[in-house]
């Protein structure tokens, strides 16, 4: 059955490719002469032929071929009009290359191409179109950040949004031994393996559930994520922000974990939104203190966690901090290690009154970022095996952003000319 199958289809491709040639066949005369963008205008060489792979199979295409006198630059008209310069797949395989080239290894994804529709190509020509595709969506970000930027916002007349939510946090990736020269890794004296993709999501709340617990609204959040600066990141993620209503949301909440740069982000471009930090970072900060205060007394360890969790969560962190001040006499490295945390708490102890977040139904945790680090970065560009040259790697986070984000089909209708 299979077989019979497979043959179909291939002969309804070649009776489909077959059809399609005869339809982009040009009709009728030639120009003798087009307009060339030096000024000039070119004129009509000779027919040339190009073979084009389409979502059908090959094809032949014979093409009016003119050259410009003044530039002697060559023109194909048709080409431009077909949106296949420079290429040798039609938009509909490209569009199936960045799909597949973004989900899986580009040696999965020419296998998916083969066995799902039936086109040959290499794992090669699927990495080199998905990450120019994605190199095309990140020059539009680019160009929308710079507007963002230069205060060059859009007029949108749209409702307002009840709760905006931002989330940021950052996650490593495996990149090629040039990309780490001169870093530092995690461990002194050892050199870096990975770089940090710093990962923002936007999204909306306008409810709550039965139990008085923050909704997110569905397919509300949107992605944005680069290997960069964060000062380069922080005007991404204002961008998004805007675009997705930051000044119509009625509330305005950044969540994140303790990383200095998130608040340094926040404090600048979200300035009176209210900030919060993780709760579950928080709590793992606590754990992770215990584990070495008490690392041979279990009931010691949980009954001390347990008070200082309680003080966590009713968000007295001015009595949290006292607390840890209290650890001295433990010596001077567990000390240390007190002083370290209770520094931490009381830097963020205005992020930490969880109560009064929660009396005002807002989420506390940042599930829906550390959510996006997996599925969006993790489950594609931490695969075993993988090493990333930060230009691709980029290129292909803001495919996957693109589309995760559902902004995928808006991009490929307004596109015009694009890889």
């Amino acid at each position: 059955m299979e077989a019979i199958e497979t043959a179909t289809r291939a002969g309804l491709h070649r009776a489909g490719a077959a059809a399609l040639t005869a339809m982009l066949r040009e009709r009728g005369d030639h120009a003798a002469a087009v307009a060339c963008t030096c000024g000039g205008q070119a004129r009509y060489h000779d027919q040339r032929s190009k073979r084009l792979l389409t979502v059908l199979g090959p094809v032949e295409l014979e093409r009016a071929y003119y050259v410009c006198p003044r530039c002697h630059e060559s023109l194909i008209p048709r080409d431009r009009e077909l949106d296949v310069e420079k290429h040798e797949f039609s938009p509909g395989v490209r569009r199936m290359m960045a799909l597949v080239g973004s989900e899986a290894s580009f040696d999965g994804g020419r296998e998916q191409l083969d066995l799902l529709a039936g086109l040959e190509v290499t794992a090669k020509a699927v990495e080199r179109q998905a990450e120019a595709i994605g190199a095309d969506i990140a020059a539009r970000e680019q160009e929308q950040i710079r507007r963002a930027k230069q205060l060059e916002f859009p007029e949108v007349c749209a409702p307002t949004v009840p709760v905006l939510y931002i989330e940021m946090d950052g996650t490593g990736i495996p990149v090629v031994k040039a990309e780490t020269e001169g870093r530092s890794g995690k461990v002194e004296g050892v050199p870096a393996h990975t770089r940090e993709v710093k990962l923002g999501c936007v999204f909306t709340q306008t409810g709550l559930d039965e139990e008085g617990r923050p909704v997110r609204d569905e397919e509300s959040t949107s992605y944005v994520a680069a290997i960069e600066t964060a000062e380069d990141f922080g005007l991404r993620i204002y961008t998004e922000a805007w675009r997705r209503g930051w000044s119509r949301a009625k509330k305005k909440v950044v969540i994140g974990d303790g990383a200095v740069w998130i608040w340094n982000l926040a404090d600048q471009h979200f300035p009176g939104a209210i900030q919060i930090v993780d709760l579950y970072h928080a709590r793992q900060h606590l754990w992770d203190l215990s584990a070495k205060l008490f690392p041979a007394d279990e009931q010691t360890r949980k009954r001390w966690t347990a008070c200082r969790l309680k003080q966590l969560e009713a968000g007295k962190i001015e009595a949290l901090v006292k607390s840890l001040g209290e650890l001295g006499s433990q010596g001077p490295e567990l000390a240390k290690l007190a002083s370290n945390e209770a520094e931490y708490f009381e830097r963020n102890k205005e992020r930490m009154r969880y109560p009064w977040f929660r009396a005002q139904g807002l989420f506390v945790g940042s599930g829906v970022v550390e959510a996006g680090c997996k599925e969006v970065i993790g489950s594609r560009l931490k695969r075993s095996g993988m090493f990333w040259s930060v230009q691709g790697a980029n290129a292909i986070i803001a495919l996957r952003c693109c589309r995760l984000s559902g902004s995928f089909a808006d991009y490929w209708e307004s596109r015009s000319g694009a890889a």
